[in-house]
């Protein structure tokens, strides 16, 4: 077994994000605090980073005026870091909540200084490139172009919900608050009106690129949900076998032929030039091109109305992967985790249970076809999982331990000792780091503590 080791240990809880948590150099681990013990609770108020080689602890941003922060990621080609920040000033109609939260951005060589990623704007008419909601987690696109998030939206929670909000209503709303997922063009500031307290500019162009249904049809592709994304290929170019520059892999919530509810594989295809996803804003095509969801023409479709979800720009396509209704045990299976693809974009990689029903790590190509069974363990998978660099292993956790299996063996390779108390390896996070030679991990301890342990060189 290889030795584990404390990255560095804190009187308080520290909490990775399930993947890019590493510096482009691997030198650096970002994370952010809580307070309570298994980390559930969002209530940090600082994200921190932590030097691999010293330990050193060095506070990135500490948040102002009662907002909270968290589930920090950082650029795989720069210093930048991404995080969730909560409301300042939250009071009982915008406080902490799925569709009250931002982006923002900061350079680890400027500490404390951030923008604003997603503009917002709560007043129509809503400007196009910005949100009426909040988004969470937010990964980069390889090249570091664009960032993925899921999102939910303020407009449409206050009326279908009956929450307490800021967010003004409509006489009858039609639609409901559904999950989604969208992507930020980094650099294409957008500036929105200050018509709302709660309203701000941004510094990328923000929209949905899923398409979601309220009541999806039984044994249809309709979703009611999208959540749990990842990007497909790590290099910013085409994926092997593949035919867009980008696309983004994701699980969306359908509905079997026989009425239950499941989560399958599903991917959205986005422009080459991701400057095209603007192009509707300047006279570009109107809502009978794919994409549009039916809505109204011309702009109105992307930033959505006061009844009605922002859409997919144009140009974007959505289709399913997975169709496991016929399996023993249907559906993406086990621990919360994110669809992870191969470096090389041509294997996704996600949970399903087995014949003899243990979770296990599985792989589809996504140019859609048959799942191949990767991990054949006696004992489930119990974790989110990241693939190594060169694409050869996933590493994960299982009974107590850090392990990896390999790709195209399904060899796995036990790193750690068998932990069996409370202080097992948890199931949030397992990530590689970018030169292929560590994983970080949590464990409970009286607060969530990273530690790392090293790659086997073959």
């Amino acid at each position: 077994m290889i030795a584990m080791r404390q990255l560095a240990p804190t009187p308080y809880g520290q909490m990775l994000t399930h993947a890019g948590v590493w510096s482009h150099d691997s030198q650096w681990i970002v994370y952010d605090v809580r307070s309570n013990a298994d980390g559930s609770t969002f209530d940090g108020r600082r994200i921190e980073r932590a030097c691999l080689a010293s330990g050193r602890v060095e506070v990135l941003y500490e948040s102002q005026q009662g907002a909270c922060c968290g589930v920090a990621t950082l650029s795989p080609v720069d210093d930048q870091v991404v995080f969730i920040l909560g409301p300042e000033n939250p009071t009982p109609a915008w406080s902490y909540g799925p569709s009250h939260r931002q982006a923002a951005v900061l350079r680890m060589s400027q500490p404390g200084a951030i923008t604003n990623l997603d503009a917002r704007n709560l007043d129509p008419p809503f400007t196009a490139g910005s949100l009426r909601g909040g988004s969470h987690l937010h990964l980069f696109s390889g090249d570091g172009r664009l960032v993925s998030f899921t999102y939910e939206d303020a407009i449409l929670a206050a009326q279908r919900d009956g929450l307490e909000s800021d967010a003004p209503l409509a006489a009858n709303a039609s639609e409901k608050n559904l999950r989604g997922v969208g992507v930020s063009v980094c650099g294409r500031a957008v500036a929105v009106p200050k018509t709302h307290p709660r309203n701000h500019d941004g510094t990328a162009f923000t929209v949905l690129v899923t398409r979601l249904v309220d009541a999806p049809r039984p044994g249809s592709d309709e979703i009611s949900q999208a959540s749990e994304e990842a990007w497909v290929g790590t290099a910013g170019s085409t994926p092997q076998g593949f035919q867009r520059r980008y696309a983004l892999a994701f699980q969306g919530q359908v509905v079997a032929a026989d009425g239950q509810t499941i989560r399958e594989a599903f991917l959205v295809e986005l422009p080459d030039n991701p400057t095209d996803l603007e192009a509707v804003t300047h006279g570009g095509p109107t809502s009978s091109q794919p994409g549009s969801g039916g809505q109204s023409p011309g702009i109105e479709c992307i930033q959505g109305t006061l009844t009605r979800r922002p859409a997919p720009p144009p140009g974007v396509v959505q289709r399913r992967l997975t169709h496991t209704a016929h399996r023993r045990f249907p559906g993406i299976q086990g621990p919360r985790h994110w669809l992870r693809s191969s470096p090389d974009g041509s294997r996704i990689a996600m949970l399903l249970r087995d014949d003899a029903g243990r979770v296990q790590l599985f792989t589809i190509s996504p140019a859609g076809g048959e799942v191949c069974q990767v991990s054949h363990d006696p004992w489930d998978v119990s974790s989110a999982f990241t693939w190594t660099p060169d694409g050869s292993r996933i590493a994960y956790a299982a009974d107590g331990s850090i392990f990896t299996v390999t790709v195209t063996t399904g060899q796995s390779q036990r790193l750690t000792s068998r932990i069996a108390d409370g202080t097992s390896p948890r199931e949030e996070a397992c990530v590689v780091s970018p030169n292929g030679r560590h994983i970080a991990f949590m464990r409970r301890h009286t607060h969530n503590q990273i530690f790392i342990v090293d790659i086997p060189r073959d």
